[in-house]
């Protein structure tokens, strides 16, 4: 059997970060708007999911949206590359501890769940450094619904180990209820961190089978994974 842990990006592993501000010019400059970018929460959402909700709320069709999308995400991942050194993510406390004593087991596969399309992924972990601490992971470019996520991620882990992986054995790590529920709908077990916007106890109303405060207690942290 091998173990797969499948990291959220946004408030698991970073903080902080130009993404929002590129995202909305980028959105801005594609559609004429941003939308109501106060009132729509990002929180544990696909990239194409927040675009699509935005947009929504100033009225524009799926098909209206769907025609420019390329568009705007290749405007996007310019706006975020520029700005990223002036303005770069914070690591948060804890996770280079903790995928450094990840890789010493050689029975697990450390990977990415994010609702962020992968070039997002790669210049945001690529900012603090971590890019290249996961195996292999799924995005938001992969599918606009977050549920969709664990078979993909579980898919391209069995693409590099085989049939010793399967959902059953892989965890999802988030900060927010959505990673919870995606994790639950993909049939992993679940740790929540309050690390995010949401608290302990927010966290622990989801049903996750772990739920922790941060990821700064190595030991505690590892156990949970690979237990």
């Amino acid at each position: 059997m091998r173990r797969i842990i499948l990291f959220d990006i946004d408030g698991t592993l970073l903080s902080g970060g130009p993404a929002k501000s590129a995202f909305c010019e980028a959105m801005v400059e594609t559609y004429g708007t941003a939308g109501e970018t106060e009132t729509v929460s990002f929180a544990g959402k696909t990239d194409p999911q927040i675009a699509r909700e935005l947009l929504a709320t100033a009225g524009l069709a799926d098909e209206d949206i769907d025609k420019s999308f390329d568009l705007l995400w290749t405007r996007y991942l310019g706006y975020l590359e520029e700005r990223l050194p002036a303005d770069p993510v914070r690591v948060l406390p804890g996770v280079g501890a903790l995928l450094d004593a990840l890789s010493a087991h050689g029975d697990v596969g450390v990977g990415l769940l994010t609702g962020n399309i992968v070039g997002g992924a790669r210049l945001k972990l690529g900012s603090g450094g971590l890019w290249d601490r996961f195996s292999f992971g799924s995005y938001g470019s992969d599918h606009e619904e977050r549920d969709a996520l664990p078979a993909i991620a579980v898919g391209r882990a069995q693409a590099l180990w085989g049939a010793l992986v399967n959902a059953g054995n892989a965890i999802v790590v988030g900060d927010t209820p959505r990673d919870v529920a995606c994790g639950k709908a993909g049939g992993t077990r679940t740790l929540a961190v309050a690390t995010g916007h949401f608290s302990f106890e927010d966290l622990q109303a989801t049903g996750a089978d772990h739920v922790l405060r941060d990821l700064t207690s190595t030991t505690d942290v590892v156990e949970v994974l690979t237990g």
